[in-house]
């Protein structure tokens, strides 16, 4: 299973689940990270957190704990 968290700078993967509870996942979804969703790795922090993502036209910043809940192929 590789999760947002393991892209690599500059790849495009396609969210195929999300794998947090309640109130996280429903804040994750929230920021557009659904199914299907294809989301582009910018960069990532110096020190490896946050990851800065492209999501449907906008810029995300993303936690690396959050982005270990994200499966995508």
């Amino acid at each position: 299973m590789k999760t947002l968290r393991d892209a690599a700078i500059g790849e495009t993967v396609k969210v195929v689940r999300l794998h947090g509870e309640g109130a996280v996942k429903r804040r994750i979804m929230d920021m557009g990270l659904t199914r299907g969703t294809e989301v582009y790795v910018r960069k990532v922090a110096p020190l490896g957190d946050p990851i800065e993502l492209t999501v449907r036209g906008y810029e995300l910043s993303l936690r690396k704990a959050d982005a270990e809940t994200v499966e995508v192929e």
